[in-house]
């Protein structure tokens, strides 16, 4: 059996992850270890993401560990992951899904309803406050960036009246008990691969191919494909107001997307079922783009054109 070398972010959810498939592989008789790398996105904490603009954020410096052969796969939350990667890699593997719903969190109250007017909520995603602006336009929609343990603190310490973090994150940490809601995917829409991880390798390794191939689950597989096509063909990243979450359907897959302006007075959104998981979410994505996406769209991504690179 081989040794594995694992490439992962340091934060504790990221490690969790990699050790994670790190036993899964000892299970099977590897010898495993996990190397952090710090990642451009680990090194800006102070600016929301949106604002960065940066695709690959959370990937780039583990791809170039993984090319120069330093480690022989990268575990990343799937959501961080590109939807176009470079040739010399592949999405080998998607192990089967967590919760891909998004979370309320709060000290006080028990709902998205029940916060006062004006509330303070955190979150570093467009696509979040996107979102909860179209259910509640009076909110305060406010930067939160760190772990989860830092997110968490900052809500005890009353900076917040609610967060919102990913289901999959809390569950994996044993905290899904400090949830007061969880949103349901029509009402707040996942981010692509929400809740998914994706184990990357060099293309044509198929040493590493043959090791990990258990890993991968096809249902899971399926979903996520249809979901990163959508979004793939809105042009989007992980970072703009885009959300899309495909589920088993009576005729196959069944995919809802949606695409909203940050301040959430446009937000379009598209149902549709399906076979072909590519198909599928092309056909979402270009009734999106028929329906108004596209001049939504245009003016975010001339918005994060415009905020100069941090360095």
């Amino acid at each position: 059996m081989a040794h594995l070398r694992i490439g992962s972010r340091g934060s504790q959810l990221a490690l969790w992850q990699a050790n994670h498939i790190a036993s899964l592989l000892q299970q099977r008789g590897h010898t495993v270890s996990v190397q952090v790398i710090k990642t451009t996105g680990d090194k800006i904490t102070d600016v929301a993401l949106a604002k960065v603009g940066t695709k690959g954020m959370f990937t780039k410096e583990i791809e170039e560990a993984l090319s120069a052969g330093e480690i022989d796969l990268a575990v990343h939350s799937l959501k961080d992951l590109p939807t176009d990667l470079p040739s010399e890699f592949v999405l080998a593997a998607v192990p089967a899904r967590e919760d891909a719903r998004d979370a309320l969190l709060s000290i006080n109250y028990s709902s998205i309803e029940e916060l006062p007017l004006g509330a303070r909520v955190g979150t570093s995603s467009l696509r979040r406050q996107a979102q909860l602006h179209a259910i509640r336009a009076d909110l305060q929609i406010v930067p939160l960036r760190g772990n989860v343990d830092t997110r968490l603190r900052k809500l005890d310490a009353q900076e917040f009246d609610a967060i919102v973090l990913a289901a999959a994150g809390l569950t994996r940490l044993g905290l899904a008990g400090k949830v007061r809601h969880y949103f349901e995917p029509v009402k707040m829409c996942p981010a692509a691969g929400q809740g998914a991880l994706a184990i990357e390798i060099r293309a044509g390794d198929s040493k590493i191919t043959e090791a990990i191939s258990f890993l991968d689950h096809t249902e899971t597989r399926v979903a996520v494909d249809c979901e990163r096509a959508a979004l793939k063909a809105l042009g989007g990243g992980c970072q703009v107001p885009i959300g899309a979450f495909a589920r088993s359907g009576p005729k196959g897959l069944l995919l809802h997307a949606v695409v909203a302006s940050p301040d959430g007075r446009s937000i379009i959104r598209e149902e549709r079922q399906g076979v072909n998981p590519q198909e599928l979410g092309v056909q979402v994505a270009r009734a999106l783009l028929a329906r108004g996406a596209k001049k939504i769209l245009d003016v975010v991504y001339e918005r994060e054109v415009s905020v100069p690179q941090q360095p």
